[in-house]
């Protein structure tokens, strides 16, 4: 017989909880409820309790010591219940898991979660390094925290790594075709996050990353044919050479008669593919270059490019674009840190040759530049060892607009 009420007024109580509590503690770690169980400092009421249990009066000392098979024989001939101890503290608390059983089925999950990332990476030998590294399944484990909401996450990677590399695809259109949700590939989303995971030791090859975390995925997703942000990623032009009967040419043609500037959007050079004159293209850093280009020479002035600073991927993607058809491009930037940071990042990118901007061209241009005016940590100049050492030796910096005069001459015909 089982006695469900007399079970709960002998064991069911405050004063027998610590000991029921410790006897799930057992039957969790899958050991049977039999020799001995102390309690450490017991109270008086744990004591009675006990007492009234087993029938004898425990022990003084400072802990309480109770025994099990006692206990179950006391339990069944009770009736408290007729299957023992063990189903008597179910019975009180609900079924104990065994530990060990909850964790082999939890890593059965966990196995069935990251599953479909061993047949992506046998699918597709381009992401099989990036599928069995141990690094990319403790990444999905970490953003997705349970296996049910990892299985999700690596669902949707499949999906949208199945489209990549895409050829200018929008970002918020790619989410749509493969989550279902124009958002789910947004800034630190954690499908997201996976992907450009993948994006980065898979195809990313053109050296360090930029340093902000925005140009990073930027350039990740710009590596990977997607549109991030089409319309605020943007490059200043004057002139460009792009081929009559382009959609490029239609966008910047009127500006080129004009002698006018132009800024284009990732928008407008990332939706076809583009198609240029075979020319030299100058590139600068600074705006003001390509505006003082603009109101001096006009349509005379030949092909400028302005980066504005850290080169934003609607200016890559032009770059590149140039290059890949035989544009040779020649770079201009400040004499300092930053921009030889920003020189190398491009170098990193896309071909060029310097333009004034080697050792001689510092040299030429650092008397008139400001005394100890060169703050900051060198960096080593990738086109031009000896570079790093003249500057960090005057310890001057030299910005385009100190020497403006002598790129204008050169884009009028002069050096080149």
């Amino acid at each position: 017989m089982t006695d469900p009420e007399r079970l709960r007024r002998q064991l069911g109580g405050a004063e027998t909880a610590r000991l029921v509590q410790r006897l799930r503690h057992r039957l969790a770690h899958g050991r049977a409820l039999t020799g001995s169980l102390s309690l450490g400092e017991p109270t008086d009421e744990e004591r009675r309790a006990v007492e009234r249990l087993l029938g004898r009066r425990p022990g003084r000392g400072s802990s309480l010591t109770v025994n099990l098979d006692d206990l179950d024989r006391v339990v069944r001939r009770s009736g408290m219940h007729r299957d023992g101890l063990a189903a008597a503290v179910e019975l009180l608390g609900g079924e104990v898991p065994v530990l060990a059983d909850v964790r082999a089925a939890e890593a059965a999950a966990w196995r069935g979660a990251l599953a479909p990332l061993s047949t992506l990476g046998g699918r597709r030998a381009e992401l099989s390094d990036w599928c069995a590294d141990p690094g990319t399944g403790a990444l999905v484990r970490r953003l997705g925290r349970t296996p049910e909401a990892a299985a999700r996450l690596t669902a949707d990677l499949v999906s949208v790594l199945g489209e990549l590399p895409a050829a200018g695809v929008p970002l918020a259109r790619l989410a749509v075709r493969t989550v279902g949700d124009a958002h789910a590939l947004d800034a630190d989303s954690p499908i997201a996050t996976l992907v450009l995971s993948a994006v980065r030791a898979t195809w990313w090859r053109a050296g360090p990353l930029p340093a902000s975390a925005a140009e990073q995925r930027r350039a990740l997703w710009d590596v990977a044919g997607v549109l991030v942000d089409e319309l605020s990623s943007t490059v200043l032009v004057l002139n460009l050479p792009a081929a009559a009967g382009s959609r490029l040419h239609d966008l910047t043609a009127t500006a080129a008669d004009l002698g006018e500037p132009v800024v284009l959007t990732l928008r407008q050079i990332g939706r076809d593919r583009l198609r240029f004159r075979t020319t030299p293209v100058h590139v600068c850093e600074n705006p003001t270059v390509l505006a003082t280009a603009a109101d001096r020479l006009g349509r005379a002035c030949p092909a400028l490019v302005c980066i504005g600073g850290q080169p934003s991927t609607a200016a890559l993607r032009l770059l590149r674009a140039l290059a890949e058809q035989g544009c040779e491009l020649h770079y201009h930037g400040d004499f300092d840190w930053g921009g030889v940071r920003i020189a190398n990042l491009l170098r990193s990118r896309v071909p060029w040759r310097p333009w004034r901007y080697d050792t001689a061209g510092y040299l030429d241009a650092a008397p008139a530049a400001a005394p100890d005016s060169l703050p900051g940590i060198p960096v080593e100049a990738s086109w031009d060892p000896e570079l790093t050492a003249a500057m960090r030796q005057r310890g001057v910096r030299v910005e385009e607009e100190l020497v403006l005069d002598d790129l204008l001459l050169d884009l009028t015909g002069g050096q080149g």
